[in-house]
């Protein structure tokens, strides 16, 4: 009898797997269309469909209920002019006509031989014999991050060489989460391909890495995809989509792929590409360097590299263009963009960068962009942190086995666990990105630097009372006593006069800190790697309008609020601090429930996402003009005709200044640069 329901339990198993679609199944590309305006109070109510390709209206219904779906009704609140703009988008990208007719939902009588149909023309019919692309009804629920609705009913499987992988779909995106994309590599040993089973359930993000506080795993080398487009096999590369593949930041002690500000299904309904977020192992799991000729450090940077690697293998049966991967990271995740720069095992791996707030410049931003020797680093670090963790005695293999014994809680919270990117001969080769022209750089790669206007604010520690606690607060972020003091007398950072002493003077040395940790030297970098041809193209920005952001001081970062503005008033002055770029970036707003704060904050949030995604798309951040109309975005449009266009660095204006409105400036802060020892051709010398 046992032996009977075992059998039973294991033939409903392979039935319920079995029942769970994917594009053969269908026998058909599968492309999720959604209308995505950023205005999250709205998106549940907006058309959202799946495009199959041609057959009779009979077997689109058919097609269609495999995906566990009828035919996409047409009395939604916005179905007339969702559906003219994502048909006109189609037409653009596959050269159909606009005439062109798609099977929807709709009342069909017994005997009648015509069958519902729209084109960019609005509702029509057709011969239900007729063979046409159908459009099926994506009525999975709107839902944050978090919180997908994992039932089986939105369920899909995608294959991907011997790899079977089971996702889901929310509203705007199919999501593929907590994919394995390395076996788990021993302590202290580099990451390799994923080879373990086969088959993978992708419903739930995996584990974050081990990092300082405790929380997380050592199991954790896992990525994200979210995408609108899954493959029939056949289809054309030109119809594959840019990949945008994310690095986090958080010190490289810190953070996670699958943080619900970087979800990924903003950008890919909006911007037609493909998001990846991943993992990588941080501080001393991820980055420790000894000089036992061994442990060569660069661990997470390597990770990250496989990541690369296994996303050229595979992300082409998730709709991506192996071909247009742009690699984009934040704070560390910058650091991460600049050290892949110039990394030779990550180079034709990507074909786009985008460095958001690189820290580089005095003190701790020093270490993500000037690299210590492995000798440094031990001197630095690595050799206090083996006292710490009681493994500095005997020879090196003794050591190491030592601290494969040691808690990884211990090791992520030791006071001197190492987190830096180290110069090891084989990742790294040199102690800086060569924008110089003398080492290497990815070739044939166009890139974005840029920073917050207060990016440093969050770096400056507490608000300095006096005077000489001014001083203090300013060598405190690791400026030579010279300089500090020469920054003062200068009179080129002045203290303003607001009425808040204590406040006024705290923007000094906030701006200190951000001239001398951010923007100077992310220009001079621009500035040199553009002399000398560095990059394919090349644009900087400053962001002078952010959301939030890091705050170690509460609300340090939020405008006043005001009575017509009760969230704050973004016209007013307040501190653009780090990471207040974000929510722009990825358009998660609304992953938050976070309100629109004036009138420009939504499109503000639209002209950003269009303009990170064009940069995926061909390397420019300006928006394709014919991309914009297809697609209805004339905010943008609009935006763009008024404000003109983002331009490169070798221009007049190699700045542009993100805010509503968006404009061109020559390079900024140039004399305080001078003062503080950065100047604009510093990496020149």
């Amino acid at each position: 009898m046992l032996s009977r329901v075992f059998l039973f339990l294991c033939v409903c198993i392979k039935q319920s797997q079995a029942a769970v679609p994917s594009i053969a199944s269908v026998g058909s590309d599968l492309w999720l269309l959604f209308q995505n305006d950023l205005d999250w109070h709205t998106t549940a109510e907006h058309t959202s469909s799946i495009l199959i390709s041609s057959r009779t209206h009979s077997d689109a219904l058919a097609s269609c209920a495999k995906l566990g779906e009828d035919l996409t009704p047409t009395n939604g609140t916005f179905f007339e002019s969702d559906t003219e703009k994502i048909l006109a988008y189609v037409s653009l990208q596959t050269g159909a006509s606009h005439t062109q007719k798609y099977w929807v939902g709709g009342s069909t009588s017994a005997h009648s031989q015509l069958c519902p149909a729209v084109s960019t023309s609005g509702l029509s019919t057709a011969a239900c014999a007729e063979s046409l692309p159908a459009l099926c009804a994506n009525s999975a629920p709107n839902r944050v991050s978090n919180e997908t609705d994992l039932s089986p009913t939105w369920q899909v499987e995608v294959n991907s060489g011997d790899l079977s992988v089971t996702g889901t779909r929310d509203h705007v995106s199919f999501r593929f989460l907590g994919i394995p994309y390395a076996n788990e590599p021993a302590r202290w040993t580099y990451s390799s391909l994923y080879t373990g089973p086969p088959t993978l359930s992708a419903l739930n993000f995996g584990s974050p890495c081990a990092q300082v506080g405790g929380s997380g795993m050592e199991n954790c080398l896992f990525l994200n995809i979210f995408t609108s487009f899954l493959p029939a096999s056949g289809t054309p590369s030109s119809q594959l989509k840019p990949v945008m593949f994310w690095i986090h930041g958080g010190a490289f002690t810190g953070g996670e792929g699958s943080d619900a500000i970087y979800d990924g299904g903003s950008l890919v309904s909006r911007g037609d590409v493909v998001v990846v977020t991943i993992n990588y192992r941080l501080g001393a799991l991820g980055f420790l360097a000894l000089d036992d000729g061994e442990t060569n450090g660069n661990y997470g940077l390597a990770d990250q590299i496989t990541a690369l690697k296994w996303v050229q293998a595979h992300i082409a049966s998730f709709g991506g263009d192996p071909s247009r991967v742009t690699i984009f990271g934040q704070s560390a995740g910058a650091g991460s963009v600049r050290a892949l720069l110039g990394s030779p095992p990550a180079f034709g791996l990507f074909a786009g960068a985008i460095a958001q707030s690189n820290l580089a410049g005095f003190g701790y931003a020093s270490t993500y962009s000037e690299y210590f020797t492995i000798e440094q680093e031990v001197a630095v670090a690595a050799g206090a942190f083996l006292v710490e963790v009681g493994c500095e005695n005997g020879t090196s293999a003794e050591i190491l086995d030592c601290l494969r014994e040691v808690q990884w809680q211990t090791l992520q919270n030791a006071a001197d666990a190492p987190r830096y990117v180290v110069v090891d001969g084989k990742f790294i080769t040199r102690d800086r990105l060569s924008v110089d022209g003398q080492g290497p750089a990815a070739p044939h790669v166009h890139a974005i630097f840029g920073w917050m206007a207060g990016d440093g604010v969050d770096f400056a520690g507490n608000y300095p009372q006096t005077n000489e606690a001014q001083l203090a607060s300013i060598e405190g972020i690791g400026i030579a006593a010279n300089i500090s003091q020469a920054a003062l007398d200068s009179g080129l950072f002045p203290r303003p006069s607001t009425g808040n002493t204590t406040l006024d003077t705290f923007n000094v040395t906030g701006r200190v800190a951000t001239d001398g940790e951010f923007l100077c030297l992310d220009q001079a970098t621009a500035h040199s790697a553009a002399i000398h041809n560095v990059f394919q193209s090349l644009h900087t920005y400053q962001f002078d309008r952010s959301y939030m952001g890091y705050e170690p001081i509460p609300g340090l970062c939020d405008p006043p609020a005001t009575p017509a503005h009760p969230f704050g008033d973004p016209s007013l002055p307040y501190f653009q601090c780090h990471s207040g770029d974000l929510y722009f970036t990825f358009g998660t707003l609304g992953q938050a429930s976070l309100p629109f704060r004036d009138e420009n904050d939504l499109p503000f949030e639209q002209v950003t996402v269009d303009a990170w995604s064009a940069f995926a798309r061909t390397g420019d951040p300006n928006p394709d003009a014919a991309f914009l109309a297809a697609r209805g975005y004339s905010t943008t449009s609009a935006a763009l005709k008024q404000w003109g266009l983002w331009e490169d660095v070798t221009s007049a204006v190699p700045v542009r200044i993100l805010d509503w409105p968006s404009r061109g400036s020559g390079w900024l802060e140039q004399a305080q640069c001078d003062v503080l020892d950065f100047p604009l051709d510093f990496y020149e010398n």
